[in-house]
This record gives structure tokens, C-alpha cells and sequence, in this order.
């Protein structure tokens, strides 16, 4: 792709893709420009240099995970909208493993564009335990525990962590379920009360 069609969109989409074949470390801005055959300087065009590019990564890594989710969990409620997006997050991160990293170590948290995009991800998760009836810091506890459950089983599998020869998909469904029968027994002791 030439000077000619590029745009901040491009420059974006080829970013994750790079992060995604090369890993996260893998996006500089040379290695980009020579993946849009374009000389360095003309990145700053679309871009604010490296810190710039890795926040966007992070935006746009934040926005795809949860467009993912949503599409996972369409018409599903309770346990099964749960499974799906535990499912789902796991695949998202297998697939797009330098996204997914991008996601991790956004550089700014704070950083208004990626606090509204992980909001709306968090949004997301709390719509999908809305059939438990958790009060609002209990459901925030919930999706803080499933985040980690997840997040630690795509980081291992990610970095070969899981070595023997047991199908790792039995292993995340037996994960997930095992989650789901410990919070519906949690969700039925608080409403059976002292």
C-alpha cells in the first residue's frame, strides 16, 4: 500500500496485524512504515509517534474485544452468556495475541479514550451478569475474578504453559463451568441470608 490510500485507519489495521504476527515488541514505527511501504516520517501524518500508536493499539484492541463479546453473547442470558464470553475472550486473545497484549499494557490507563473503551467492556461484562442479581460492587468483584480466570489462562496458554497433551479447549470448558457452578452456589447462599 502506497502514500496513496493511507490514513489512520490503515495505519491502525496494520499495526495489529503486525502486533499480531510479530508480537507486541515487534511494532515500531520501521517496522510499520515498511509494512505500508511508506518512509517513516509520512507515519506522523496519522500517528503522535510510538506512544501515540501503542495507545490507539490499545483503544482499538479494547473496542474489538468487546465487539467480539457482544457477538458472542447475542441472545444468550445467565450461565451460557457467560460461558460464551469466557470462550470468546480466550479465542480473542489466541487470535490476536499482540492486540491482546497491547490491550494489557496500555501505557495511560488513565488516558480518556482507553478509560471509555474498557468502560464500555466493563459495561458489557456487568450486562451479562445481570441475571444473577448482584448488587453493584459484588457484580464488579465477579467480572474482576472472571477478567483473571481468563486472563491467566490465555497468558499461560500464550506462553506454552500448558505443556502435556490434554486438549487445552476441555480444559478452559472444565474451567468455566467449575467458575459458573462456584457463582451460582454463591449467588443462592446470599439469597438464602444468614
Amino acid at each position: 500500500m502506497g502514500r496513496a490510500g493511507l490514513d489512520s485507519g490503515s495505519v491502525l489495521q496494520a499495526a495489529a496485524a503486525l502486533a499480531d504476527r510479530e508480537g507486541y515488541e515487534g511494532v515500531t514505527l520501521a517496522a510499520l512504515a515498511a509494512e505500508l511501504g511508506v518512509k517513516t516520517p509520512s507515519l506522523y501524518n496519522h500517528i503522535s509517534g510510538l506512544p501515540g500508536l501503542r495507545k490507539e493499539l490499545a483503544v482499538y484492541g479494547l473496542v474489538q474485544l468487546r465487539h467480539r463479546l457482544a457477538e458472542a453473547v447475542a441472545g444468550k442470558a445467565g450461565s451460557r452468556a457467560v460461558h460464551a464470553t469466557g470462550l470468546a475472550y480466550v479465542e480473542f486473545a489466541r487470535r490476536h495475541p499482540g492486540l491482546y497484549e497491547g490491550i494489557m499494557r496500555a501505557p495511560d490507563v488513565m488516558d480518556a479514550e482507553v478509560e471509555a473503551a474498557g468502560d464500555a467492556l466493563l459495561h458489557l461484562l456487568l450486562q451479562v451478569l445481570d441475571a444473577y442479581g448482584l448488587e453493584r460492587e459484588d457484580a464488579l468483584h465477579t467480572v474482576r475474578g472472571l477478567r483473571s480466570l481468563l486472563h491467566g489462562f490465555a497468558a499461560l496458554e500464550m506462553r506454552g504453559g500448558f505443556g502435556m497433551s490434554l486438549d487445552n479447549n476441555k480444559s478452559l470448558d472444565l474451567l468455566l463451568r467449575t467458575y459458573l457452578a462456584g457463582l451460582e452456589q454463591s449467588v443462592q447462599a446470599a439469597e438464602a441470608g444468614p
